[in-house]
């Protein structure tokens, strides 16, 4: 079992402090989802060819979300690729107050199909429903003004606006996206980010049209090189799967339609099915933008002694940050990793990839940790993360309201 990190340019002098930084972060994005959740519930298609984007991970962007590139107006932009959110949007120039990301700013006096969205539009008045925030009228022009705060302290601030997109080979015209002014926050050096949310708002509404509402992804590993794939529609001669698609229903919830929700029925590690009474009683998010799972406490509770039971053999090491459960390897060239799979609602099963296990505190494996954690309260939302999704082929085919999952390596370089 190998393991490569890599720091963002090269500048990073403690990259374990940034770890856990981020670590950090993605805790607080954790628990503004479950605020959100609970905020909100308390209150014709033609197939076309489908388009591949190479997807790879936002290491060498200090990010550890994934990225894709589209063009807008023909300049090339790497976003985040987002399944827990739903507006897109880029840095723009001018901009009053913008991250230093690796691309030019999007211009907007220099794109002539470039137009600003009106306030009493229908787009301006999804923002509610898709940001948690409503449209702001702005003045000379009354155009429609956007805010977005992300869990982690992040956020973006701008106009709406619509412009050509264009995804692969494919041009999506008048294509609804934020056009930030004032963003700060944990998005690296990337651009903005991709929403794939399900919101009216969202890049898999605004092309359902094109793409049939389907799209799939497969992420890599971090190492330098690797990539996977976004795919844009609903051909699937295009995956290079090494296992059947199985596929399990989305849970429906009015109030939090926005969210991709499954039924977790079980967990088996190394064999072992796990005993809990919370399986197949309450709904997991999935998302793309969370980095690590989070189980509800009983549930990961059972997890965590079973692995430990079958992982006895080896020393531990400190816990860190949200991991709990971590050992030094640093002494062993191999070793033979529980295997951990996540059962679904329908018999459809995730394996989660080897990379996806253990994370890796320091590159001399003299702390590796389980890479899974346990939410606050056992009525919170579980999450399902991008770490234990790395090396699937995960398919979100929102016209049939499911989704599935098959292996697929996608992290050779």
């Amino acid at each position: 079992m190998k393991h490569q990190d890599y720091c963002y340019g090269g500048g990073v002098k403690d990259w374990n402090k940034l770890l856990q930084k981020r670590l950090i972060l993605d805790d607080l994005r954790v628990q503004s989802l479950q605020a959100r959740i609970k905020n909100m519930a308390s209150t014709q298609t033609r197939d076309v060819s489908d388009d591949r984007l190479p997807l790879t991970s936002g290491v060498e962007l200090g990010t550890l979300n994934y990225i894709v590139t589209v063009e807008i107006a023909g300049r090339k932009m790497t976003v985040i690729v987002d399944t827990g959110s739903d507006l897109t949007w880029v840095q723009c120039q001018p901009c009053k107050s913008c991250y230093s990301q690796k691309e030019p700013l999007f211009n907007p006096t220099a794109s002539p199909s470039y137009r600003t969205v009106p306030c009493n539009s229908s787009g301006c008045q999804s923002l509610a429903f898709a940001t948690g925030n409503t449209g702001i009228c702005g003045e000379n022009p009354p155009t429609c003004n956007y805010v977005v705060s992300y869990g982690d302290g992040s956020y973006t601030r701008g106009e709406l606006a619509h412009d050509q997109l264009n995804l692969g080979k494919t041009p999506v015209d008048n294509f609804i996206f934020g056009c930030g002014r004032n963003n700060n926050g944990l998005f690296g050096g990337t651009s903005g980010l991709l929403g794939l949310g399900r919101s009216s708002i969202s890049l898999v509404s605004q092309t359902k049209a094109i793409f049939g509402g389907f799209f799939s992804y497969c992420l890599p590993s971090t190492q330098s090189g690797a990539s996977g794939s976004l795919v844009l529609g609903g051909n699937s001669s295009v995956y290079n799967t090494s296992s059947p698609i199985s596929y399990t229903r989305m849970i429906p919830n009015p109030k939090l339609s926005t969210f991709y929700f499954l039924n977790l029925t079980g967990i088996n590690v190394g064999g072992v099915t796990l005993q809990d009474s919370s399986f197949g009683k309450s709904s997991m998010l999935i998302d793309s933008g969370t980095v690590i799972t989070r189980l509800p406490p009983t549930m990961y509770k059972a997890l965590k002694a079973e692995f430990q039971k079958q992982f006895s053999g080896f020393p531990t090491a400190p816990a860190f940050s949200i991991l709990d459960t971590c050992f030094n390897l640093s002494a062993y060239q191999e070793v033979d990793v529980p295997t951990i799979k996540l059962q679904f609602e329908g018999n459809a099963e995730m394996k989660v990839d080897i990379t996806g296990v253990f994370y890796f505190v320091k590159t001399d494996a003299s702390q590796v940790c389980l890479a899974l954690a346990s939410l606050s309260f056992e009525d919170e939302i579980g999450i399902i993360a991008n770490y234990q999704q790395r090396n699937q082929r995960v398919i979100y085919d929102t016209k049939g309201s499911k989704l599935g999952f098959a292996q697929e390596s996608c992290s050779f370089t």
